[in-house]
């Protein structure tokens, strides 16, 4: 019974431990556990109003609002000069792009890929894949419009991974071959 106890408590100051960090981390739980700071007027029946001018109000704990990441930045020059697409063009990939380009692009680049889908009749047309101008495109051009959107193509970015996006190139690629205009 005396080893569970020990192995609880011990499981508690870990668990305690890694959901913080070591720097403030310790702060904001000791704050979190012995200063219950509530508005002085908070009860069950009565809302809660926050005056500024009365009040000091308080930052978020550090522990409840993200403090760490890193901001991206998008560079379409770069990403089309440097993109090499690392997935290889096999029979697998070919067949996961021409999927995804069925359920994502057909509505607006249309089945025979000339920009004819539905969706273009009613808007700008969208371009023929299968032509020297879309051929001569490098892979980090098409990569970018798919992810990051472009002059008329909106961002697929949510709807389309990494990884389907490179797919895609490879399905686009081999239509390229197969039926040039």
């Amino acid at each position: 019974m005396l080893k569970a106890g020990i192995a609880g408590i011990a499981l508690v100051i870990l668990t305690l431990m890694t959901a913080t960090t070591w720097q403030q981390g310790w702060r904001d739980v000791k704050n979190a556990w012995t200063h219950w700071s509530y508005y002085p007027g908070r009860d069950m029946r009565r809302t809660v109003a926050i005056l500024p001018q009365r009040d000091l109000l308080l930052l978020p704990d550090s522990l409840s609002v993200p403090m760490t990441g890193r901001e991206y930045v998008f560079d379409r020059d770069r990403l089309v000069a440097t993109f090499v697409n690392p997935e290889p063009m096999s029979d697998s990939s070919v067949a996961r792009g021409g999927r995804k380009f069925e359920k994502t692009c057909i509505p607006c680049h249309g089945a025979s890929l000339k920009g004819d889908g539905p969706v273009a009749a009613r808007f700008l047309p969208p371009p023929d894949l299968l032509n020297a101008q879309s051929r001569s495109r490098a892979d980090g051009f098409i990569y970018a419009y798919v992810r990051h959107g472009g002059a008329i193509m909106p961002s697929y970015g949510a709807q389309v991974t990494a990884q389907e996006a490179r797919d895609l190139i490879n399905y686009l690629r081999r239509m390229q071959r197969r039926n040039p205009r």
